[in-house]
């Protein structure tokens, strides 16, 4: 199958109990909690979100595993990135599925790893549904130094060195989430790897850095990134002069009030050619495909929305993406799409029952060469 640019895929682990969401959120909690309970926030909002073909799927179910690969193979997707929870001192959440897919071989489906380095705060999701006694902090991101990143390396070698992992010229693909947490620790890690890759019989590295509003390509590949994917949802909806000064105002009257009076929401048809911009054409930015974005099933009015987001808008999306990377080399030639299944953000390609296929089916339609 050939297709216009390799797409890798965002890949969220979430859905499936583990003991410390019990703890903080209640017995059997995962994120369809949320997608389940979220409502309407205005006339014509689409909310909520409901799975179609899976269902409310559990991923400890290889079952589900095996039917997303296939849907996204079909759809001319090259590869999942699996989001990566590492804390330091060993630590870990929601690591279940991805090691399930290492260890057992399936999917045969290609895939690579991405850091999400944030720390976990009860304010990630709706306030005051926690069971932390007031606390914000549920599980805090760490950077222990040397000994740290080795043992992070270490873990991740056998991934590394799995016949599926996606590579940029023969080396593994590796994507960091907040680059600028600690950019003096990121760039040590990122010199420690290198030399780990190259001694563990590795050619070594393809470290992407998410690049997220402020942060500039230049600032990021002097930390040692070899390549940034663009994430423009925030910068979209506040560049230009109106949007900022609503910003503005949404701002001066949550603090004075102590919450959103302006729903914080955007055209998607207004806004989706500002997710993408010039510096897409360059050899070392790998632009994103937004599937959608609202954040209202994990933060209510307090979210950041896009609305009218339908198969049609998505069709044009794809293709303006499309327009800046027609030039690249196929190796080089890659576009981050977010998400396969962030359904906490309705940010996710998997049927709903809303449009069935219909976006899958237009990415497949535009994709793949015929």
């Amino acid at each position: 199958m050939k297709t216009k640019a390799r797409v890798i895929a965002i890949y969220l682990p979430q859905f499936h109990p583990i003991p410390e969401n019990d703890e903080w959120w209640g017995k059997g909690f995962t994120e369809w909690v949320n997608v389940a309970q979220a409502r309407p926030l205005f006339r014509g909002h689409y909310q909520p979100h409901i799975p179609r073909d899976l269902g409310f799927y559990d991923l400890r179910m290889p079952e589900v595993r095996e039917a997303q690969a296939e849907m996204a193979r079909n759809a001319g997707i090259e590869g999942f990135m699996y989001w990566q929870y590492y804390f330091g001192k060993g630590k870990m959440l929601l690591e279940r599925p991805f090691e399930e897919v290492l260890q057992s071989g399936k999917p045969d489906f290609p895939f690579c790893l991405g850091w999400a380095n944030h720390s976990w705060q009860t304010k990630t999701w709706k306030r005051n549904a926690s069971r932390k006694d007031g606390k914000t902090m549920i599980m805090e991101q760490r950077y222990d130094g040397v000994e740290q990143y080795k043992a992070h390396f270490m873990y991740n070698l056998p991934a590394f060195k799995d016949k599926r992992y996606i590579t940029v010229d023969g080396k593994p693909v590796f994507t960091i989430w907040n680059p600028k947490d600690h950019p003096e620790e990121i760039k040590l890690m990122i010199n420690i790897w290198r030399n780990l890759a190259v001694q563990n019989g590795l050619k070594g590295i393809h470290f992407i850095a998410r690049q997220y509003m402020y942060s500039t390509l230049s600032d990021l590949l002097n930390m040692g990134f070899d390549a940034v994917y663009q994430e423009r949802t925030a910068n979209a909806m506040y560049e230009g002069s109106t949007e900022m000064f609503k910003h503005h105002v949404m701002n001066v009257l949550q603090k004075t009030t102590g919450h959103k009076v302006l729903l914080d929401k955007h055209d998607f048809k207004k806004c989706f050619k500002a997710l993408v911009n010039d510096e897409a054409s360059k050899i070392e930015v790998y632009p994103s495909l937004l599937s959608g974005y609202d954040r209202s099933p994990r933060a209510g009015r307090n979210a950041q929305m896009f609305y009218n987001f339908t198969p049609e808008l998505w069709r044009e999306h794809i293709k303006d993406v499309l327009s800046y990377v027609k030039f690249k080399d196929k190796e080089h030639n890659i576009i981050i799409l977010k998400s396969w299944n962030e359904w906490g953000e309705s940010n996710y390609v998997e049927p709903d029952i809303k449009y069935g296929t219909a976006i899958l089916d237009v990415l497949k339609d535009e994709l793949i060469v015929k």
